[in-house]
């Protein structure tokens, strides 16, 4: 198993990001990893994807990558697990603990929390089931062969830029803004707003969140959380929705009310429905993730691990993959390009 983790960064031009998004071409930080003359001739392998929310978009999407790159291995196949409504420890390790039992030969995993999801990984290394942590983690990587994600903090300080533009900061004014989450440890969450908090504190003082919340990827809850708040801060001037479910239930909440351009919205995940609100004028911007990527090089990295025997020659062990910031002013083309492509089924 790798032992230290190395961040690597994609410093990659928007085009290119977007072109990565659409087709769910490699990063470079990985290459194709059948190791024989024919894929078909291998052992079948087994990979199975656990997921915090399997009704979420972007989880959708992840799977659709892992899925097209399975078949393009040969003889692997990748099932899908999660809870559809309920992002929490909870809820996703009874469903981590059942698949361990049936020994797949490899596990993508998704970890609600880096704590409570510590000891399923252990476990995962002890009965010699390979582990690639995919968009979260756990505190302790040493016992994983890879870990794939966006730059979080990267993302939280993009939309802390994006926000103060379009409230046109001006130095010496304040405004009021809330941030919705769905989880209070999940590490996307926490480096997201990490990020967001040290570029407001950084650039923009006069930006103050006044109050956060926590939806558990439930965009009925974000929409109620959403509600409550511009009842409690009829002064708020705007919203970091820091999740796709998150920026669906605020932007539902923002219609209801005609609050639409006057409270400013910046929201994480380029759902379909998300881009379509943007196109509107809903969203002020889009924080866009490569989540068909994730789950692409996710899939090369096991396949590559288990047909070499378990060496890790030429794995990463840890993949940060860019973001990419989309506005009214992003092109047609580019938005189509960067919109999230869901799993059929």
């Amino acid at each position: 198993m790798v032992q230290h983790v190395n961040r690597i960064v994609a410093a990659t031009a928007v085009s290119l990001s977007l072109a990565l998004v659409a087709s769910g071409c490699s990063s470079g930080a990985s290459e194709p990893s059948s190791t024989g003359s024919s894929a078909a001739a291998q052992k079948p392998l087994t990979i199975t994807l656990v997921v915090g929310s399997s009704s979420d978009p972007f989880f959708q999407a992840m799977k659709q990558g892992a899925t097209q790159e399975a078949q393009a291995e040969g003889n692997v196949t990748v099932k899908y697990q999660g809870d559809a409504t309920t992002y929490s420890p909870a809820t996703q390790i009874p469903i981590v603990n059942q698949i361990l039992a049936q020994s797949p030969d490899g596990l993508m995993l998704a970890p609600t929390d880096p704590v409570a999801l510590q000891a399923s990984v252990t476990r995962a290394a002890a009965s010699k089931i390979p582990v690639v942590l995919v968009d979260s983690k756990v505190n302790d990587l040493s016992k994983v062969t890879s870990f794939i994600t966006g730059d979080n903090q990267d993302g939280g300080a993009k939309a802390a830029d994006a926000l103060a533009t379009a409230l046109g900061y001006a130095s010496g004014k304040t405004y009021q803004v809330a941030v919705g989450l769905t989880s209070a440890t999940a590490t996307t969450n926490t480096d997201r707003l990490a990020g967001f908090k040290a570029q407001l504190a950084a650039k923009y003082p006069g930006i103050q969140i006044v109050t956060t919340g926590y939806s558990q990827a439930n965009p009925k809850t974000a929409n109620s959380n959403i509600n409550n708040w511009l009842t409690a801060y009829p002064d708020l001037a705007g919203i970091f929705a820091i999740d796709g479910t998150n920026a669906q239930g605020a932007a539902a909440a923002l219609q209801a009310k005609g609050l639409v351009g006057k409270v400013k919205l910046i929201g994480y995940d380029a759902y379909k429905t998300n881009v379509d609100l943007l196109r509107q004028g809903v969203f002020t911007a889009l924080v866009s993730q490569q989540p068909a990527e994730e789950g692409k090089q996710a899939v090369q990295t096991l396949t590559k691990y288990i047909r070499s025997g378990g060496s890790s020659d030429g794995i990463q062990a840890a993949v940060t993959l860019p973001n990419i910031i989309l506005t009214k002013d992003t092109s047609a083309d580019d938005l189509t390009k960067a919109t999230y492509v869901e799993s059929a089924s």
